[in-house]
């Protein structure tokens, strides 16, 4: 490939390279403006407005809510100029080309609605083991549906932000007790970021309308505190202190190639569930924990597409609008080497963890810094790249 980037990983074999284009927000000292990843550099887009065009407007703000808002249509046309423009060889007149050691990243958008999911079954059926030894592990409703819940939009952040120790009630031997959660646990997950116009019961078949693209989420998850609220209204304080998402958006045109079908649930689906054409995701995600990497879950795996949560999301007149995020839930797979939580690769804190520095752990320690990445299959035997989410712990403050 002939370009005017030069940057070593902008290339085809490499995951951000012109195949994958994700866009986010920078600060290289004048203030937050929109680009997009190239390699290890962000090209500013309002630096290279002539060349966009009448499109122009739409990365012109400080982040990409106006982006959102627009059409699948202007999306398209959008990321199909992108291509043209870096992979030319005369440099645009302006382009201000930056490398990503010199800027500051911003949450990419306004969050609005945030729901989560659990779809993952090896999860499900992981979590039911732990949580209610004994019992059916998944509950009945389990195959019928996406599971969800509401999470705190309000409490999303972006990648590198810090993750304070919360505190929260658990459960003792002798009646529940307050203070900082001693099962501090993370969710690798796959996040989707909605746009295009607000709609009401979105079929699966026009999901892709009100999706824009694709993050990492860190659904951080307080163990203890989880443990002892959820019953019977499910996750609250144990959840919301704290959700991290990928600084750049891989747009959902880029893994036009990595789409699969989703397993099968073991009966028919009903009918708002069925897809016309899969929208399941072929990403292999890694979880690496103090520079170890112990887990690669594999997304092929979960049950129900984002074609059919937004769906689910949206089938009681519920609506969907640009900035809303959902994410799909723990992305686990069937060997332990596939678990996308350390509650599951503990399993609940009975077995311990090594890591590469001869430390072992069972939940997070303060100081701890997880980082989860993710790829997928591009065209012509390119890869796409899902930008890493990472948070370190900090502890708990005195109260």
């Amino acid at each position: 490939m002939t370009s005017w980037v030069r940057d070593p990983a902008f290339a085809r074999d490499q995951p951000f390279g012109p195949q994958t284009l994700p866009y986010g927000v920078v600060d290289a000292g004048d203030g937050p403006r929109v680009a997009v990843r190239l390699g290890e550099h962000a090209l500013v887009l309002p630096s290279v407005a002539h060349d966009l065009g009448d499109l122009a407007p739409l990365v012109a703000g400080p982040s990409l809510d106006r982006l959102l808002a627009a059409s699948r249509v202007e999306w398209s046309a959008l990321r199909a100029r992108l291509i043209s423009l870096v992979t030319r060889s005369g440099t645009p007149a302006g382009a201000q080309l930056v490398p990503l050691t010199d800027v500051r990243m911003s949450l990419p958008f306004t969050v609005g609605d945030y729901v989560d999911f659990f779809s993952s079954r090896h999860h499900a059926e992981n979590m039911g083991r732990i949580m209610r030894p004994g019992t059916e592990p998944l509950q009945p409703n389990w195959t019928h549906l996406p599971v969800g819940y509401h999470g705190r939009a309000g409490t999303v952040v972006v990648s590198g932000t810090d993750v304070e120790r919360p505190h929260g009630q658990r459960r003792g031997k002798d009646g529940p007790h307050f203070g900082p959660s001693g099962r501090l646990d993370i969710e690798a997950e796959v996040g989707f970021v909605c746009g295009g116009p607000v709609a009401r019961r979105v079929s699966t078949s026009s999901a892709p309308e009100h999706i824009f693209g694709v993050v990492l989420v860190n659904d951080w998850s307080a163990r203890d505190i989880q443990g002892w609220e959820y019953v019977p209204l499910g996750p609250f304080l144990g959840k919301s202190f704290l959700t991290s998402v990928s600084a750049w958006v891989t747009p959902l045109d880029a893994l036009a190639v990595a789409r699969v079908k989703v397993p099968d649930v073991g009966h028919p689906r009903m009918p708002y569930l069925v897809e016309d054409s899969p929208w399941g995701l072929d990403l292999r995600l890694a979880v690496e924990w103090n520079d170890t990497v112990v887990a690669r879950p594999m997304f092929a795996e979960m049950s129900f597409s984002c074609a059919q949560q937004l769906a689910h999301m949206t089938v009681n007149g519920a609506s969907v609008r640009p900035g809303d995020l959902f994410a799909s839930g723990t992305v686990s797979g069937p060997t332990q080497t596939q678990r996308g939580c350390f509650m599951e690769l503990s399993w609940g804190g009975r077995d311990r963890i090594r890591l590469s520095d001869g430390s072992e752990r069972t939940f997070l320690e303060d100081g701890d810094t997880v980082v989860i990445s993710a790829t997928a299959p591009g065209e012509d035997g390119s890869v796409v790249g899902i930008a890493p989410v990472e948070g370190t712990v900090l502890p708990a403050v005195d109260l």
